[in-house]
C-alpha cells in the first residue's frame, strides 16, 4: 500500500497538505506513545458513498481519550463532518479513515498534562487487510507466545497507540513464523483476540466470542456481527474461552474494520473444520457486505452517506 501524497489531511480544524502534516520530534507522543485513534471505512454503495458506523467510531475515540484524560477540543458532530468533508475533498468514493488524537509539543516527562491535545484525520485507499483471498479462502494463524495486557495494567477498552506495541509483537512473530496473523491469550490463558481483530468461534451452530473482561477491544465490527448473527437467528455467547476450542471448532473467524469478516482456515497448522470458510461465516459475510453495498436494507442505520 502506498499513500497518495497529493491528498489533504484534517488537522486541528483545518485541511492541510499531506506533506505539511508533521510533528516535532520532542512531541510527547513520540516518546511516550500518548495517542488514541480510530479506523473506519467508507464504502461505495448503490446509493452513493457511505461511512460505516461513523458516529460509533468517533464515540469510541472520545471514550478512549477520556480514559487517558485527553480532552478533545471538537464536538462529535464536528469530527463526523470533518471525516465526510475530508473524503469529499480527496475525491474518495471508497477509503479508510484514521482519526488520531495525540499529545503534542511542549515538554517531556511522564506527566503529559502540559502538552497540547492535537487531533488529525487521515484517509487513504486500503484493500483487504489480511490479503486479497482472505475473505473467501481464509488465513493461517498461530497462537502467539505474547499475551494481551492483564486487567488493571493498561486499559484494553481504549484504542491507544501504546497498546499496539503489544500488537506489533504478536504480528511480527506470526509473520516471522510463516503465518498471516496471531491470536493472543489473556493473562490467565483464555482466548483474547488477534493483533488487530476480534475473534469468533462457531461450534455446533452456536457462535462464541471472548467477553470484554478478556482484554479485548470493544470492536464496532464485532458488535455489528453480533447483531447480524441475531438477525439471522444464531445464538451468540460472550464468555471466557479455552485455547483448545480453536482446534475443535467448526469455524473460526476474525472481525475488524480492516479485516472486516475474515475466516481462519487453520490454527497452529491444525485445520479449522474442513480447512475452508464455513457456512455460518459465509452467511454473516453475505449479510454484512450486502448492507455495505446497499443491496440489503440497512435496518440498523449503520451507513452515513456523504
Amino acid at each position: 500500500m502506498a499513500f497518495d501524497e497529493s491528498c489533504k489531511i484534517w488537522k486541528n480544524g483545518k485541511f492541510i497538505d499531506w506533506k505539511d502534516a508533521t510533528i516535532h520530534l520532542a512531541s510527547h507522543v513520540v516518546h511516550y506513545g500518548s495517542s488514541v485513534f480510530e479506523g473506519t471505512r467508507c464504502y461505495k454503495t448503490n446509493k452513493g458513498s457511505a461511512i460505516f458506523r461513523l458516529a460509533d467510531h468517533n464515540k469510541r475515540l472520545l471514550n478512549s481519550a477520556k480514559i487517558y484524560r485527553m480532552t478533545i477540543p471538537h464536538t462529535p458532530d464536528e469530527l463526523n463532518e470533518a471525516c465526510k468533508e475530508l473524503l469529499r475533498i480527496n475525491g474518495f468514493e471508497e477509503a479508510y479513515l484514521r482519526p488520531v488524537v495525540y499529545r503534542g509539543y511542549h515538554s517531556l516527562g511522564v506527566d503529559p498534562t502540559r502538552c497540547p491535545v492535537e487531533v488529525a484525520i487521515l484517509s487513504w485507499k486500503w484493500g483487504t487487510y489480511l490479503g486479497p483471498e482472505a475473505l473467501e479462502k481464509g488465513v493461517d494463524v498461530r497462537v502467539s507466545s505474547w499475551n494481551r495486557l492483564a486487567l488493571n495494567t493498561m486499559p484494553s477498552m481504549s484504542k491507544s497507540g501504546a497498546n499496539y506495541m503489544n500488537s506489533q509483537l504478536i504480528k511480527m512473530e506470526a509473520l516471522q513464523d510463516g503465518y498471516v496473523e496471531g491470536i493472543a491469550l489473556n493473562w490467565n490463558g483464555s482466548l483474547s483476540e488477534g493483533s488487530g481483530e476480534n475473534l469468533f468461534i462457531v461450534s455446533k451452530g452456536t457462535i462464541y466470542t471472548p467477553q470484554l473482561s478478556d482484554s479485548i477491544l470493544p470492536g464496532i465490527t464485532r458488535d455489528s456481527v453480533i447483531q447480524i448473527a441475531n438477525d439471522l437467528g444464531y445464538e451468540v455467547v460472550e464468555r471466557a474461552l479455552p485455547r483448545e476450542m480453536l482446534y475443535i471448532a467448526d469455524e473460526v473467524f476474525f472481525t475488524g474494520t480492516a479485516a472486516e469478516i475474515s475466516p481462519i482456515r487453520s490454527v497452529d497448522r491444525i485445520d479449522v473444520g474442513e480447512g475452508r470458510r464455513g457456512p455460518i461465516t459465509k452467511a454473516l459475510q453475505d449479510r454484512f457486505f450486502g448492507i455495505l453495498s446497499g443491496g440489503i436494507e440497512d435496518t440498523h442505520g449503520w451507513l452515513d452517506y456523504l
